[in-house]
């Protein structure tokens, strides 16, 4: 889903002074004027849709309240003025000419003294529209849900809706616009029509052009129609807990057919009583009956394992790429995951390093957690590799010595069922499977690996993600300038800790912004950092390896000043990769993933969309995993709605949400519910070009957010994750 930036108000003001005034104090006093932008609060000077009508006032200072005399300059009009009273400025109603192309100027003089005048400048632009989400799958007889927005933000979220499919009208009966929400339309896939490409568009009575001739004002969805959503080969990771509580770690892929019957599979197993490793000889994936408006984007995955093997069955949710989010539904155990469609091996070739994170239990049951980067040399030789581990709290233990990091050694090689196997000798044996999920071998979608440890008695549900690092960077402390969201989960005693940070690092070590905490109910909402002499940094490794140390969380405005916590990053990118707390016996881990271009904003109806939605993994049993569709539209007045279905159990949503401009937002149940409030955190770039600008690129997209609920009867949160 491509948004466009909705850019900070800059108060763009030039005060010139002629002449002065002397008070009866004898202090010189000048009088000035300032022109600001008030109705809407929202507005973006750089970007003012055709007839947009907005208002102007003009705050003065010696005197206060002065008349003013307005002028114009560029194209427009000013509709009306209105004089300063004893307690209110000056305004002006200025509307927007019919084309875009022009930058008016508005000035405001002293009426008295025109020469002390200040400008304000503005851009006007075209209004884009575009239709969410951007590319997918639509099953055969299944719904699809289709939200449209138009930017600015503040442009009529009005639609006339348009649907092809190879290029001949969609019948009504495939094709609706919502009765009540003019940004919604539903798409249902024709069983005639199967490898149908279908066109989906939209535009506001004010777009005059509409899609054609001029489609870079305008995003047009693009479906094709299949027999099954879920086709192909996947590769999955789960990771969870049985019945009592034990931990249960999987990694392993399967193929679909083209009807969405599971042909064949592997899995690694690891359980408290051993590994495995189970073939799977069948399955299916079936869509779910129980959401009649999004059938397309959920259902139940079955593999067939041998006899008294579980976890085998799962509620998933997928997103637009088709991946799907997992939690487990046999009533075997509980726990989530996700099954990605596999890059195969092509990609993994050569001399490449992988940043990875691997979270589990030691071999007394207490929660661990690894953090490190493993160069492979394109020979099956592991070199010159490093690795902190958390165990229990401590960071020097029987894996890592007295000094981390440590250097890591080994090999890997190909496995006769198609997985790889990584066998490390230093800093001690271990040994793990890893299967290719997606990606490729660019920066920009780096090629992904589920790992999962082969050594019950030492490694028990020890699992994680290897991610390609890009070689291109450098990895200093330069190479992170930018803003990027974290999350962490860890425990706290028999509960757990969750939290979200936005951070911005400036390329010299400076760390600040803010985040939100559920601390097994104790909940901290968008703390700042730093305040006062509290300093959060962050600083790379002299080796240059990818290895970082983040100051992290602790409350600086606190009336006791609780520090923050060191926490490693391994990289896998800029403002990418793995984290692990150093020391607490919380063991935080988690990623850090960029939002987008230092400076970017959000618009208040950003968001719209359809998500797949659901847990990751949890830090202890008593987490309950969710999974969801959630559909965001913004029917305008700034009213932001969130429904969808929630599993298990068929639960509906109905909640609002807001979203500031730096990405932040929560999501709030309706009064007099029982139902939980989110922080929410979202992840993406909307405006590639840093300006304001209209970009259409669909790479500058926001296509996903991590929410955790601040709930404080809710002891045990977990981080949830939702792509579009």
């Amino acid at each position: 889903m491509m948004r466009n930036v909705l850019c900070a108000v800059v108060l763009l003001s030039m005060a010139l002074t002629v002449g002065c005034a002397v008070g009866g104090n004898g202090i010189v006093n000048s009088p000035s004027v300032t022109v600001s932008i008030t109705t809407p609060p929202d507005t973006n000077p750089g970007a003012i849709y055709p007839t947009q009508t907005v208002t102007l006032t003009a705050d003065t200072t010696d005197p206060k309240y002065a008349p003013i005399t307005w002028t114009l300059s560029g194209g427009g009009t000013i509709l009306s003025t209105t004089p300063p009273t004893a307690t209110t400025s000056a305004t002006a109603t200025y509307q927007a000419p019919a084309a875009a192309g022009t930058t008016p100027t508005i000035t405001a003089a002293f009426t008295s003294t025109p020469s002390v005048n200040s400008a304000f400048s503005m851009n006007i632009v075209d209004i884009t529209t575009q239709v969410a989400p951007t590319t997918l799958n639509v099953g055969s007889g299944l719904i699809q849900q289709f939200t449209a927005v138009a930017d600015p933000d503040a442009a009529p979220q009005t639609f006339q809706w348009t649907c092809t499919a190879n290029n001949v009208q969609c019948p009504g009966s495939a094709f609706s616009q919502d009765p009540n929400i003019s940004g919604l339309a539903y798409y249902t896939g024709q069983s005639s029509c199967i490898g149908c490409t279908v066109a989906i568009s939209a535009v506001t009575p004010l777009d005059t052009n509409g899609c054609v001739p001029n489609p870079k004002y305008c995003i047009t969805a693009k479906a094709t129609v299949v027999a099954s959503r879920v086709s192909g080969t996947y590769a999955f990771q789960f990771s969870g807990y049985d019945t009592d509580g034990n931990p249960v770690a999987v990694a392993g892929t399967f193929t679909a057919d083209t009807n969405g019957a599971i042909t064949t599979g592997v899995e690694d197993l690891l359980k408290s009583n051993g590994w495995s490793n189970p073939s799977i000889t069948g399955g299916s994936y079936t869509p779910t009956s129980a959401d009649p408006n999004n059938g397309n984007n959920a259902g139940t995955l079955k593999l067939t394992l041998p006899s008294g093997v579980y976890p085998s069955q799962f509620q998933v949710v997928l997103d637009g790429n088709g991946d799907l989010e997992m939690i487990e539904s046999d009533k075997q155990g509980t726990g989530s995951g996700i099954a990605q469609v596999s890059s195969g091996t092509g990609p993994f070739k050569g001399a490449q390093v992988y940043a990875f994170g691997f979270t589990g239990v030691d071999s007394g049951g207490k929660r661990i957690g690894y953090a490190g980067v493993l160069p492979m040399d394109g020979n099956g030789n592991i070199v010159s590799g490093q690795i902190d581990v958390n165990d229990n709290g401590s960071s020097s233990n029987s894996i890592c010595g007295t000094t981390p990091p440590c250097s890591v050694a080994g090999t890997y090689s190909s496995n006769p069922d198609g997985s790889w196997k990584i066998a490390l000798n230093s800093p001690v044996a271990m040994n793990f499977d890893f299967y290719i999920a997606g990606g490729a071998s660019g920066k920009s979608n780096p090629l992904t690996f589920y790992a999962i440890s082969t050594d019950p008695a030492t490694n028990p549900a020890v699992s994680g993600t290897m991610v390609l690092q890009d070689n291109s960077q450098t990895y200093n402390n330069s190479a992170f300038n930018g803003t990027s969201v974290s999350t962490l989960s860890g425990v706290d005693g028999a509960n757990t800790n969750v939290s979200l940070t936005l951070g911005s690092t400036d390329g010299d070590g400076d760390f600040n912004g803010q985040y939100d905490q559920n601390d097994a109910g104790t909940i901290n909402a968008a703390v700042a950092f730093p305040v006062s002499s509290t300093a959060y940094t962050y600083a790379a490794s002299s080796t240059t390896s990818g290895r970082y140390i983040f100051q992290m969380l602790g409350n600086p405005g606190a009336k006791t000043v609780v520090p923050p916590i060191p926490v490693v990053l391994y990289a896998s990118g800029a403002n990418r990769g793995f984290l692990l707390d150093q020391s607490s016996a919380a063991v935080m881990t988690g990623t850090m993933t960029p939002q987008g271009k230092q400076g970017s904003f959000f618009g208040s109806s950003e968001m719209p969309g359809t998500y797949a939605v659901a847990t990751t993994s949890s830090a202890n049993s008593s987490v309950v995993p969710l999974a969801a569709n959630l559909l965001f539209t913004s029917p305008g007045n700034a009213t932001y709605n969130v429904t969808g279905t929630q599993y298990p159990g068929l639960t509906t949503v109905s909640d609002t949400y807001n979203l500031t401009t730096i990405g932040t937002g929560t999501i709030t149940p309706p009064s007099g519910t029982t139902a939980s409030a989110y922080a929410i955190y979202a992840i993406g770039t909307l405006d590639c070009t840093g300006n304001g600008t209209k970009n259409l690129n669909p790479a500058c997209a926001v296509t996903s957010f991590v929410m955790i609920d601040e709930d404080t009867t809710n002891t045990t949160p977990s981080v949830i994750f939702a792509q579009e």
